[in-house]
């Protein structure tokens, strides 16, 4: 049992990428369908006014924090936060780990072809690795029966669905009891990261915690969701005033 922290509401876990890798080998080997979840600030933030997305995220198996104001809110609420687990780096460690353990892999979002990228891209970068199906983000509420099925058809002991928060969190967990996978986790832009449709931010920008600003910087659309930050530092600093933490 990891500590947590609850910043606005939300309990996230205090781990390195280590024990998170440890903890989500141990959800695929239990096969007991769990569910990881990746909060970065933007999350936290849409948590505070999305009751649904706030009540999943609470009861999911684990909530490692991705993100460098995750880190930061955890650490002024007075629990020491080791590093920032990055969802994109998770993914990457478990695909690394997958072949040697068998695990098959279910790569679920994005725009059509997408996926289809990523798989090669995994198959180049992890040789052995069992990609057993990739399927676009795009569909309608009729045809989530037919993706449950084809989901379960694969047999995947790990499902990654990229369809941007809080669907992907929302769909996961609706769907979690009908499908027969042990791990699924909400992994937002890792498939186009991994496909080369988008750009992840150079090492220099990761270790300095400027991440956020890249994606701002290459997506201008985004500009608006990055004042998410600022908003989420006040409402930490209001957060603690009001639990006294």
């Amino acid at each position: 049992m990891f500590t947590t922290v609850d910043i606005l509401g939300i309990k996230v876990a205090s781990v390195t990428m280590c024990q998170a890798v440890e903890a989500a080998t141990h959800f695929i080997e239990a096969k007991n369908k769990s569910m990881i979840a990746t909060a970065n600030a933007e999350m936290l933030m849409r948590a505070t006014k999305d009751n649904e997305l706030g009540e999943i995220l609470n009861k999911v198996n684990l909530v490692v924090p991705d993100g460098a104001g995750t880190v930061w809110a955890s650490n002024y609420l007075g629990v020491p936060m080791p590093e920032r687990v990055a969802g994109f780096d998770l993914v990457q460690k478990l695909l690394a780990a997958a072949p040697q353990k068998g695990w098959r892999i279910f790569f679920f979002g994005s725009a059509p072809g997408v996926a289809e990228k990523a798989k090669l891209k995994a198959m180049a970068d992890y040789p052995g690795i069992q990609i057993a199906g990739v399927r676009n983000g795009f569909f309608t509420l009729a045809d989530e029966k037919k993706i449950v099925e084809e989901i379960n058809i694969a047999k995947p002991d790990i499902l990654l669905a990229a369809l941007g928060v809080p669907k992907q969190e929302k769909w996961l967990y609706t769907h979690l009891h009908e499908l027969n996978c042990s791990l699924a986790i909400g992994v937002g832009g890792t498939l186009d990261v991994m496909a080369g449709v988008m750009k992840r931010a150079p090492l220099w920008m990761q270790k300095a915690k400027l991440e956020w600003l890249f994606r701002g910087m290459m997506q201008p659309s985004r500009a608006g969701r990055l004042m998410a930050l600022p908003r989420f530092i006040k409402a930490v600093w209001s957060w603690k005033k009001k639990t006294n933490q």
